[in-house]
């Protein structure tokens, strides 16, 4: 995941490293399913699991595109795109984890949410994969449809009975409050998003209040509570994010993503407000 490959990619090195990287991911790609496959087979009865998490990919591949000038890698990023779309996301707007496919047929098989409270639940990564995804799709496509899905999810986020004041997501939407983790992570990806989401919609009010959720999130995780003092928490910048906890992996811990996203959310929020 993240965005590296905008950091790179002025050197001829750099740029067949990350090009060798979406042929490698390319390599994945069902043309009967529509998808790339995110994890190998051989747990959890899946045939061909696509997770929510690989929309953030589908940006490699764009990159790809645009470096290369194959259409092959922005054709499956867009095939991916559209066959998520169809299948992931429930009527209320929130999305599965995962999503197996028969790899034959094309057909869906199974819908969980491996990392969250319950299939049907939504689990607070997930919705901030999709959100960050589509908004990102919409960015290198233009596809308004890209555009629409990421204000469905970004409205099925905000209305949420179960966000908290302070707009850092529980580990899961659904799971039962009382003291259950937040997840940071979370909270810095769906930041981010809304930041970049803010520049794309036309009616003030709306791009106003996803900037102002943004703000919220990010004075949040920059307040005492989720902002280590330098030098502790293994070096690591945010406290509080959440793994995995149905498998009980790191629960409660600093997580990477948790890091660059909130990063590039303090720059993004940083261009927006200038």
């Amino acid at each position: 995941y993240g965005n590296k490959w905008r950091l790179c990619g002025k050197d001829k090195e750099t740029e067949d490293v990350l090009l060798s990287g979406a042929k490698a991911l390319s390599s994945r790609f069902n043309v009967q399913v529509g998808c790339t496959q995110s994890w190998d087979t051989g747990k959890c009865g899946w045939s061909f699991p696509v997770i929510i998490d690989n929309m953030m990919n589908l940006e490699l591949l764009m990159w790809a595109y645009k470096t290369s000038g194959d259409p092959v890698f922005k054709n499956i990023a867009v095939r991916h795109a559209d066959t998520t779309l169809k299948n992931h996301f429930r009527k209320d707007n929130s999305s599965y984890h995962v999503v197996s496919y028969n790899p034959k047929t094309g057909a869906v098989e199974k819908k969980e949410t491996h990392q969250g409270y319950s299939n049907e639940s939504a689990w607070a990564r997930g919705q901030a994969w999709g959100l960050y995804g589509y908004t990102m799709m919409y960015r290198e496509t233009g596809n308004k449809s890209y555009l629409e899905m990421a204000r469905k999810i970004a409205s099925f986020i905000i209305r949420h009975k179960n966000l908290p004041k302070d707009k850092i997501p529980y580990w899961d939407f659904d799971a039962p409050n009382g003291n259950e983790y937040r997840d940071a992570s979370a909270g810095a990806i769906m930041a981010s998003a809304f930041v970049e989401l803010s520049g794309f919609v036309t009616d003030e009010k709306t791009g106003q209040n996803y900037l102002s959720i943004a703000e919220k999130q990010l004075r949040t995780l920059a307040s005492p509570h989720y902002l280590a003092e330098p030098g502790t928490n293994c070096n690591f910048i945010l406290k509080h994010s959440v793994g995995n906890l149905p498998e009980n992996s790191e629960v409660d811990v600093p997580l990477s993503y948790a890091d660059y996203y909130f990063l590039e959310a303090l720059l993004r929020y940083k261009k927006a407000v200038e």
